[in-house]
């Protein structure tokens, strides 16, 4: 591989301080769009042996409305002391008011009760639109939910309530997806597995067992599949294995030096790629086993990164050494049409699309506080963008949920790098990891 260096393999980041407007001065890019609707959600009682899973019942149904970003949680203080648990708790002639005027304020009312039912903890969930002016007509619906008679039951029906109140409301809901990742917490620097967890950081598991340097996850959008790149054979190879049961899947890799930054086409049938070609890392495609591979850049520089549009299918991001600094390009997954949607200053990394194929995401050292790598959203379509990270050390490895609506990215504070989320506009900041390095995250789809 040549001497000049271009930093492909992103594993750092910081913190947010929300959004910094660049390029145009009166550059927006809007993600959620609309007011957000206030609900109030009431902390509900279980009868019998379920009142003790309530606690864990009633912040799983707080979260899982929370963490969408779309929605204004009235706060639990503001509530009246009495709280319904059915609809005949309604009496005329105050009905909803008490809810919908100030302090409280809500527009919609979450609420209910648990039994146990058959050694199950059985949920009666009410979703009220307190703008409607009877019960009948209020009532969006009462459905029943069941689960074990434990903390994951709990945890189960309240995910379902929550699923619903969202379909509701036209909000996909973050449940049931996963964030793949690159972690040393097993075996240290350099040695690296692949783990996945769920969308709020719980349930984290270990993927790969290699004992080697393995990174760089991608993850097919049926949820069924990821590959990888590790060192576990010797010289760099990419591998895919089984989301289910991780079990290898037969992979033919090129003769090459180098292989990196593995990328699934939507339809699931190919995976991209880069590999050194002539002593450069070039793009190439392949057959989801390595047969059929075909070279796509042809170019004497550094071409990593291959992301294809989840809409379209046909045009793919990547990071590209042309110009002198790794900057962000577009092109046709022919290799036609290619563009640098990036300014050649500074340097860019990791870039993402989001779902519907309007907006990017990516890494750069531009922009306010330049030299550090911070995280950027452009709109394609006018190629503004805007900063949304910065003064807290290097934020890298943006990847867009499958709600369009939030980001997963890698933050260093200080030396050690963890996952955070955040919503697309740089608010909402939460971590997710705290064992170990954990680097380069992929937001992926639950097993279709």
């Amino acid at each position: 591989m040549k001497t000049r260096h271009i930093a492909v393999f992103s594993a750092l980041a910081a913190v947010l301080v929300g959004a910094i407007v660049l390029g145009a001065q009166d550059a927006r890019i809007e993600i959620i769009k609309g007011d957000r609707p206030v609900i109030a959600v009431a902390d509900m009682h279980g009868s019998g042996a379920a009142q003790q899973y309530m606690d864990q019942f009633n912040k799983t149904l707080w979260d899982e409305l929370d963490n969408t970003g779309q929605l204004r949680l009235a706060p639990k203080t503001s509530y009246p002391l009495e709280v319904p648990q059915q609809p005949s708790d309604f009496k005329p002639p105050a009905l909803f008011s008490i809810w919908t005027r100030p302090p409280v304020g809500a527009n919609y009312l979450a609420f209910g009760y648990t039994a146990v039912q058959d050694n199950q903890i059985l949920l009666y969930g009410f979703f009220f639109n307190l703008g409607q002016p009877s019960v009948q007509s209020a009532q969006v619906f009462g459905n029943r939910y069941y689960g074990a008679l434990s903390n994951d039951g709990a945890k189960k029906v309240a995910r379902e309530f929550a699923a619903d109140i969202l379909r509701q409301l036209g909000i996909a809901t973050l449940s049931g997806t996963k964030i793949y990742f690159a972690s040393d917490r097993t075996g240290g620097s350099p040695i690296k597995e692949i783990w996945s967890m769920d969308y709020d950081g719980s349930n984290q598991k270990q993927l790969t067992r290699y004992g080697s340097s393995t990174s760089q996850p991608a993850v097919s959008a049926d949820g069924k599949l990821f590959a990888f790149m590790t060192y576990a054979g010797g010289n760099p190879q990419i591998r895919i294995h089984t989301a289910d049961t991780s079990r290898r899947q037969t992979f033919v890799n090129p003769v090459s030096s180098a292989v990196a930054t593995p990328e699934f086409t939507p339809d699931g049938k190919n995976i991209l790629f880069a590999a050194t070609v002539d002593g450069w890392l070039q793009l190439m495609m392949a057959g989801i086993d390595g047969g059929g591979m075909r070279r796509i850049s042809n170019v004497r520089a550094i071409e990593v990164s291959p992301r294809v549009n989840p809409k379209t299918g046909s045009d793919l991001l990547f990071i590209s050494g042309r110009s002198g600094h790794q900057q962000l390009w577009r092109m046709n997954l022919d290799g036609t049409d290619r563009e640098m949607l990036t300014t050649g200053e500074g340097d860019v990394a990791n870039p993402s699309w989001s779902p519907d194929g309007h907006h990017i995401a990516f890494c750069w050292t531009r922009g306010y506080e330049p030299g550090n790598f911070n995280i950027f959203v452009m709109d394609i379509a006018d190629r503004k963008y805007v900063q949304l990270t910065s003064n807290s050390g290097r934020n890298e490895n943006p990847w867009w949920a499958p709600d369009g609506v939030h980001l997963v990215f890698s933050s260093m504070r200080g030396r050690v790098t963890q996952l955070y989320t955040m919503l697309a506009d740089g608010t909402n900041v939460k971590q997710l990891t705290t064992q170990g390095n954990n680097i380069q995250p992929v937001w992926a789809k639950g097993i279709e």
